[in-house]
């Protein structure tokens, strides 16, 4: 029935705050209820996992690249570039969606936007990254413990534990600490 019509194109959804995974479920319900399989082939959500280590524990977590948006590879308009009514009504009031981008004329994404995205997903699929990142020779504030308001320059990282050893200025000489990364945060320009 769908056959002739046009290739599939990537769109993009915005969601409800934090609704983007309801989103996806309420999407995958529609086509199985209205066997959209044929003009709908996929639901992506952008996303890495992040691992922080507090208190000694590691906890990671699923953080999404695009919060509020979810994007669909379907086909959206017949031959005659006619927006597809039956389909673009149910995933436009879906659960949790606040509209396509572009709402009442939905836009295509880029074809280089798109393989961003996945190229993206796919260099960080199956690893995961910390949730704070310093280099070394990084100027650092340290937020937290007995050496609160303190700023030093980062000299060695741990991305396994989460810790790091700031070089601190006290009474005068140069004294190493070590902290966990969410102790510390990164002096920008015109901090003090």
């Amino acid at each position: 029935m769908y056959e002739d019509l046009p290739e599939a194109k990537w769109f993009a959804l915005q969601t409800l705050s934090n609704q983007e995974y309801k989103v996806k479920t309420s999407i995958e319900t529609i086509i199985r209820e209205n066997n959209l399989g044929d003009l709908i082939s996929e639901i992506l959500i952008p996303s890495e996992t992040v691992s922080e280590i507090k208190n000694g524990k590691k906890h990671t977590r699923t953080r999404k690249f695009y919060p509020g948006y979810v994007f669909i590879h379907m086909k959206m308009c017949d031959k005659n570039g006619e927006i597809l009514q039956t389909p673009w009504q149910l995933i436009r009031n879906a659960n949790g969606v606040v509209r396509f981008v572009g709402n009442n004329n939905p836009v295509a994404l880029k074809e280089n936007e798109i393989s961003d995205i996945m190229a993206k997903m796919q260099a960080m699929e199956g690893k995961s990254v910390p949730k704070f990142s310093y280099n070394i020779g990084e100027i650092v504030k340290i937020n937290d413990g007995p050496f609160l308001n303190l700023t030093g320059e980062v000299e060695a990282i741990d991305t396994e534990t989460g810790r790091l050893r700031v070089q601190v200025s006290m009474f005068g000489r140069l004294t190493p600490v070590d902290l966990e990364f969410w102790q510390v945060k990164r002096v920008e320009a015109g901090d003090n």
